[in-house]
């Protein structure tokens, strides 16, 4: 079952996991609805991956933080860098799929582009 993450626990959240699903609903949102049973089917599929939800209506500080313009947003974290940030509602079959892309991904090397990018940013300064 997914987590259920709000100001006070998001950041642990990040943290504590390895792999952080995030899943960006409102109530009143169409497709979150059509999206949340798969979100937590697949949650349920892998529980060695944390699976959380954020309520963008009550967390709006969090949605602000993200720059969330649609939902559904789904992000995911691994080891405590942002890797894949989209809108939209997936298939579960596109979720599975994402799910290994990110468990494969060689963290040494995504740290190495990121510090790359930033020295690139900081010679335009």
């Amino acid at each position: 079952m997914p987590l259920d993450l709000n100001k006070d626990n998001f950041q642990s959240a990040i943290e504590d996991n390895d792999i952080l699903i995030l899943d960006f609903w409102a109530p009143w949102c169409g497709p979150c609805k059509s999206f949340g049973p798969i979100f937590e089917k697949v949650a349920g599929e892998n529980p060695d991956i944390a699976f959380a939800k954020i309520n963008t209506e009550e967390e709006q500080e969090l949605g602000a933080m993200f720059a969330i313009r649609s939902i559904p947003t789904l992000m995911i974290f691994r080891e405590q860098i942002a890797v894949f940030s989209q809108p939209g509602a997936l298939p579960e079959g596109s979720l599975n799929e994402l799910i290994g892309k990110v468990k494969e991904l060689d963290m040494d090397e995504v740290r190495k582009q990121i510090a790359e990018m930033e020295k690139q940013e900081a010679e335009k300064a």
